[in-house]
């Protein structure tokens, strides 16, 4: 269901003034929901207080905020996109918010950092490449190299073929992106061939980084949604989560320190950085008086 809703803000400050992961010093969530359907996602979980997380509902007025809350910052920090949903899900080709939103950021210089699992991304080139003078990073999730599997977890994002595909578009633009694998679900995604393979096929991909998270969140109201879609899958595979992560908020895998040791070792030895460049802003200091 899709639904129009007022907010009274579009940028929050993120408490620590910087992620750590990521190097936004802003989050933005133009929609609330998501229509990816992804069965782990943890913005299900009640603390962020969306009722229905299947219903979309679009911020009709984000983009007159944006420009409005853009237009009085004075220090430059990066905006983060895909925080609570994906900002290129499928209906963001009909309502274009993310584009508009992108067009304000263009025009007061902003820097940038977008995360997703769409290939729609590639329609905004043309905009990513002006930003990309500023700072302009894209992250594309991949959990899983094997299509099948990514239909099962992800039932309504592109293939991860496709997200590849998209990576090397963006590269070849100019554009700076990479990967975030993550998260690793214990018992499907956490084989140490698939993390290979996805280096591998970042490396051909010209991926710029990856970014590496080896477990799961599993809080309340993400927690039931998550084995109620493992039971449709397998029965057998959610009775293992309920006995091996019970009511854990973080579920690792028990080959955790393998694929950790798998995961640096295949990048160092094809050259894949593990972290990720943050914007600086390169405005002269200025000179005390005294």
């Amino acid at each position: 269901m899709l639904k129009t809703i007022k907010t009274k803000t579009i940028l929050s400050r993120l408490n620590n003034n910087a992620d750590t992961w990521f190097g936004t010093s802003y989050s933005m969530n133009l929609y609330r929901g998501c229509q990816h359907n992804c069965i782990y996602c943890d913005s299900r979980s009640k603390v962020y207080q969306i009722e229905n997380f299947s219903d979309i509902l679009i911020k009709e007025n984000a983009i007159e905020l944006l420009e409005k809350e853009l237009s009085r910052k004075r220090v430059k920090g990066t905006i983060g996109f895909g925080s609570m949903n994906d900002p290129y899900m499928p209906i963001e080709n009909d309502i274009k918010l993310t584009r508009k939103a992108l067009q304000i950021i263009l025009k007061y210089r902003f820097p940038i950092h977008i995360i997703t699992k769409s290939i729609l991304i590639l329609r905004d080139i043309d905009i990513l490449k002006k930003i990309s003078q500023i700072y302009c990073c894209v992250s594309i999730t991949i959990t899983t190299p094997d299509d099948e599997i990514a239909k099962k977890i992800e039932p309504d994002a592109p293939s991860s073929s496709l997200r590849f595909e998209a990576i090397k578009k963006l590269n070849q633009s100019g554009i700076y992106a990479g990967i975030t694998l993550m998260p690793i679900l214990p018992y499907i995604t956490d084989k140490k061939e698939h993390i290979i393979e996805i280096i591998e096929k970042a490396k051909l991909a010209d991926a710029k980084y990856i970014l590496f998270a080896p477990a799961v969140t599993l809080r309340e109201g993400q927690r039931e949604y998550f084995y109620n879609q493992l039971n449709k899958i397998n029965p057998e595979l959610r009775k293992t989560y309920e006995q091996k992560a019970g009511n854990n908020y973080i579920f690792t895998p028990i080959n955790v320190k393998e694929l950790s040791t798998v995961f640096y070792e295949t990048c160092k030895k094809l050259e894949m950085p593990t972290k990720i460049t943050f914007f600086k802003d390169n405005k002269p200091e200025q000179l005390k008086l005294f």
